[in-house]
């Protein structure tokens, strides 16, 4: 592994969400598994499928709890510190930052799961909607925010879309940053690179793939339980021990953060022409091999 050029941090990124600063001391384990999203593209599922392989299916598991995100604002670094030294078990937590704003360790093993920018934002219309006042306080009040504060948003989806596009990923942060980060580093022995569209229509063999990566060995007389517990109907059902907090910031609590899980919502409502604009700016941003992995989960 040491023939590898491993990635080095060379930026620090602050926003109403972000303090990549969290990273710098950060201690590691050589068995860690780093979840990596944009945002709104799989990153609570991809939780639940590796909490449930680590657990071999266990019931009652408070995945939002064992599963922190790093590089929010929020608690203090101190606080995240802590919590991960106290973990005994596989410690899997979730970044939303380019691969550039964090510490990458060689030894522990990452993830990115990305999904079409469309189905992202018709998702993170629904998150920031039907965010309520504690998450804008928590957002907007805690001490340390760089950058203006986070607002409501547009209650059109298809305008709240162009802003987006137009912004590059306004009021959060660029998607083409971070997925062209992660892709530029998919042949790292320790990355694995998933797209949601392949989680939804074999998410088994998807499961099975991640179990192998991470070299977990599979219990097969409780495979269909950890299958049916990574199962939308399933996650649903259990939202508050998926969603952080177990929901609070949201309104309709839990159930709403874990929102429909499907692709392509947008087609029927976004015009014709801002869906060509985001697909030639994917090309333009990403080049035409990942725009095409970005759009279908396949390779060209």
């Amino acid at each position: 592994m040491q023939d590898f050029k491993w990635p080095q941090k060379t930026r620090e990124m602050e926003s109403n969400h972000f303090d990549s600063k969290v990273w710098n001391d950060l201690k590691f384990r050589d068995d860690d598994i780093v979840i990596s999203t944009y945002a709104k593209s799989g990153t609570t599922w991809m939780q639940q499928i590796i909490s449930q392989l680590i657990f071999n299916g266990k019931e009652g598991l408070p995945v939002a709890d064992m599963s922190p995100w790093i590089d929010l604002r929020v608690p203090p670094a101190h606080v995240k510190y802590a919590g991960l030294e106290a973990q005994e078990h596989r410690r899997f937590y979730k970044t939303h930052l380019p691969v550039d704003a964090l510490v990458f360790s060689p030894k522990a093993k990452y993830i990115y799961i990305a999904r079409d920018g469309r189905d992202v934002v018709w998702s993170l219309h629904n998150h920031h909607m039907t965010a309520n006042e504690k998450w804008y306080g928590a957002l907007n009040e805690t001490p340390g925010l760089v950058g203006p504060p986070i607002g409501k948003p547009n209650a059109s989806v298809v305008e709240y879309f162009k802003e987006w596009l137009d912004k590059d990923g306004y009021p959060f942060w660029s998607l083409w940053d971070n997925v062209s980060s992660w892709w530029a580093i998919r042949h790292l022995p320790n990355v694995l690179i998933v797209h949601f569209a392949n989680v939804k229509s074999d998410m088994e063999g998807v499961m099975r793939a991640i179990a192998d990566f991470l070299e977990i060995p599979i219990d097969e007389s409780n495979w269909d339980k950890i299958v049916e517990h990574c199962g939308f109907e399933y996650m649903k059902a259990n939202a508050t021990l998926s969603v952080p907090l177990g929901g609070m910031f949201w309104d309709g609590g839990a159930e709403t953060f874990i929102h429909k899980g499907r692709n392509g919502r947008w087609r029927d409502m976004l015009p014709a022409e801002e869906s060509q604009r985001y697909e030639d700016m994917a090309v333009e941003k990403l080049g035409v091999e990942c725009a095409y992995w970005l759009k279908t989960g396949e390779t060209a």
